[in-house]
């Protein structure tokens, strides 16, 4: 028994490992290759050794104006979020305490669906109200993804919270749009935080949308990734720093918000 034990401490230790090099290699190598030069980028003896340089970061910030494609991406990320949460929060309580499920099974269907089935239409309808180039296509496009995301969280959190609480507030003669408002979103801070971020995250990281509906006023970060690929060449050190500089928020957020982030997701497991 005390061996099996050990093989499969073994066995998991190994199988971490693995997980861990699989996925950090390339975050590994991006890091590196920002601070290398052109020529040794190209030589595999110099990998972890060599002669760093801050010109690939100078060139992002100094040629590129990404300040301003950082700003973009924040300003739709935390629009798309709060619109999401505006209406995904209302929503995703109703579901959970009438047991709306149909409607819960719409909204993932629409989740579901590609988004660039959406593309088209949306191209269409905010040509013709003057909106393309703005951030209220980009937040109302990137809320496509958010919005679901934030209800199927939120759904259940909701149901694992007891209904006494909520019934004694009924009683006191409270409404329950009250109830609501001062009784469940106050104790629902690690769900909401929990969509907050990954509501952040893939708002961050859309490319799709932006590439149809931005444009030079509103570029964001994934969008101006391509300020490093021509025809004739790739700049792979700017094209690197760059990479970096969209990653590292994304982990920083993930690193210091892992715990909501679990407690958030297996809310409601338990009661099931």
């Amino acid at each position: 028994m005390k061996r099996r034990g050990m093989i499969s401490g073994y066995l998991f230790t190994i199988l971490t490992v693995f997980v861990l090099v699989v996925f950090a290699f390339p975050l590994v190598w991006m890091l590196l290759a920002s601070f290398k030069t052109q020529i040794q980028m190209q030589s595999t003896s110099n990998f972890f050794f060599f002669e760093p340089t801050m010109k690939n970061y100078v060139q992002v910030f100094q040629e590129n104006n990404f300040m301003k494609y950082i700003y973009n991406s924040a300003v739709v990320a935390l629009g798309a979020t709060a619109g999401g949460l505006l209406l995904g929060l209302p929503a995703a309580y109703s579901i959970a305490r009438y047991r709306m499920h149909g409607l819960a099974l719409t909204i993932l269907i629409a989740r579901i669906v590609p988004g660039i089935t959406f593309l088209l239409p949306w191209f269409i309808l905010f040509n013709n109200m003057n909106l393309i180039d703005s951030y209220t296509a980009l937040i109302l496009s990137h809320m496509l993804v958010s919005l679901p995301f934030i209800i199927w969280v939120m759904i259940p959190f909701f149901e694992s919270l007891p209904n006494e609480i909520e019934e004694a507030a009924l009683i006191d003669g409270s409404s329950k749009a009250g109830v609501f408002v001062r009784i469940v979103l106050p104790i629902s801070g690690p769900g909401i935080i929990t969509s907050s971020l990954m509501s952040i995250i893939f708002s961050w990281n859309n490319f799709l949308f932006s590439l149809v509906l931005a444009g030079e006023k509103t570029k964001t970060l994934p969008i101006a990734l391509f300020n490093f690929i021509s025809y004739s060449e790739v700049n792979w050190g700017g094209l690197m720093a760059a990479a970096t500089v969209i990653t590292l928020p994304i982990i920083i957020i993930a690193l210091f918000s892992q715990r909501y982030v679990i407690s958030g997701l297996s809310a409601g497991a338990v009661k099931g």
